[in-house]
């Protein structure tokens, strides 16, 4: 998952809540949500009330940047033509394999997932330096959110999926690629 939207809890998204300045309870509503659409319309991005990796990237938390099949926009982009393949802007299955490849080429476990490590190592990624690639770690005051919700809606309802033991030197989104991979 490399998006965060309404109904979603956990660390990414309390960090969100913060840089936002609003309520960091770690639980997306419609305040955080009004927050995030708030923040959009002001860095000129469209307006839908998601977060994901170019709002991340538009408000500075690069390290919550995760990109993966799925994904869309502007960063997806910038990886392509990072990575010397066509820059669609659209995540599948032939940039997966081309990260993969960059990934093992890299010493990176090969998973597939764009996250601040893998970027960090691509010239077009600037912004995720070193500090970026530590602060994708949980931090010891980000321990309170053990039991978060596998991320994905029903509706308005969040999938409950088990979790998996991370070690707190995982990426916050650490949880989130267990589920994929």
């Amino acid at each position: 998952m490399s998006i965060l939207k309404k109904g979603m809890q956990g660390v990414p998204v309390k960090r969100l809540q913060e840089k936002l300045g609003i309520d960091a309870d770690g639980i997306f509503g419609s305040g955080t949500e009004k927050a995030v659409r708030d923040a959009q319309a002001s860095a000129g991005l469209s307006v839908d009330g998601i977060a994901g990796p170019d709002t991340f990237t538009a408000l500075g938390l690069n390290e919550l940047v995760l990109l993966r099949v799925g994904t869309r926009g502007d960063t997806v982009k910038k990886l392509q033509t990072a990575l010397g393949i066509d820059a669609d802007g659209k995540f599948g299955p032939g940039t997966e394999k081309a990260v993969k490849e960059f990934q093992t080429s890299n010493g990176l476990d090969a998973d597939g997932l764009a996250g601040p490590e893998t970027l960090a190592k691509l010239d077009a990624f600037a912004e995720m330096t070193e500090e970026t690639v530590a602060k994708a770690a949980v931090q010891p005051d980000e321990t309170g959110f053990e039991s978060e919700p596998m991320p994905g809606l029903n509706g308005s309802q969040v999938v409950a999926g088990s979790t998996i033991d991370v070690p707190e030197e995982k990426s916050v989104w650490g949880r989130v690629k267990g589920w994929f991979s």
